[in-house]
């Protein structure tokens, strides 16, 4: 899999192309992630909530018979259910549990192992207590190692103890992977976040735009999906992304968010 070689653009200077897909589509998809951009990365995750203009017009777009709206975190899937209202679908997990219709299927690979993943985490709690405000988030399915707030002293620890041991009690069914100051720990399979994009727009009438909304590592998978067919707009820098276009901040998301349940909407009548 090769890495993005070049920045998104900023999403004004994509409108013009936004607007001539829209408009051409039948109706729209609309997947957002959930930290970084419904709601600010805050020091403590579980204080993490959406900012009330995200609330407000998630809530206003999933009541749009033209738009289906989804949220896809790596949060589990109890945890963002509880931190947004609105959505018909919710993406726990990078994907692996997945809520809709009434009915929540989880990825049969990540049930197999979640009991490793639980082991791995209680052996986390121990070996990295002596590091301050170090955060081991079991998630049943996949687990997290917080380490934003820790001593900067302390981080290359923190990083080789996961490696370490994830490498010795996760054996070649676990991986680790990368994020916006975390570890994750989950099953290896080749499934993430664009997989969950793509089971979804899977269930959509024939010419459905697919829009992704993103700020992490974890998201590029869901740019790929969508792109260029779709709109990705990855949250954040200039990093090189796999995403088309770019906002500064879930403020932005919310302005984002509002001209698509408006100008959007009208264009596809």
């Amino acid at each position: 899999m090769s890495a993005p070689d070049s920045p998104p653009r900023p999403l004004d200077e994509q409108l013009p192309r936004i607007r001539t897909t829209v408009a051409d589509a039948s109706g729209l998809l609309v997947c957002l992630d959930f930290d970084g951009t419904l709601a600010p990365i805050v020091e403590d995750p579980d204080a993490a909530r959406p900012i009330e203009r995200n609330q407000d017009v998630v809530a206003t777009l999933a009541e749009t018979p033209s738009v289906t709206t989804a949220v896809i975190s790596g949060r589990a899937l109890s945890d963002v259910r509880e931190r947004i209202d609105g959505p018909s679908i919710y993406a726990g997990n990078h994907g692996l549990e997945l809520a809709r219709e009434g009915d929540v299927s989880v990825h049969p690979v990540a049930r197999e192992h979640a009991d490793r993943i639980e082991r791995l985490c209680a052996i986390l709690e121990l070996a990295l207590e002596p590091v301050p405000n170090c955060r081991i988030e079991n998630k049943h399915l996949t687990g997290t190692v917080h380490f934003r707030s820790v001593p900067p002293a302390t981080v290359p620890i923190v990083r080789q103890l996961t490696r370490d041991l994830a490498e010795t009690f996760g054996g070649d069914v676990l991986e680790l992977s990368p994020g916006k100051q975390i570890l994750e720990i989950g099953p290896d399979l080749e499934w993430g976040k664009g997989d969950a994009v793509e089971v979804i727009a899977a269930d959509e009438p024939p010419e459905t735009t697919v829009i992704y909304v993103g700020d992490d590592v974890t998201d590029e998978s869901a740019f790929r999906a969508v792109e260029p067919d779709g709109i990705g707009v990855r949250v954040g820098g200039d990093e090189p992304s796999s995403a088309s276009a770019r906002v500064d901040s879930p403020a932005a998301v919310a302005d984002f968010l509002s001209w698509l349940g408006s100008t959007g909407v009208e264009l596809l009548e």
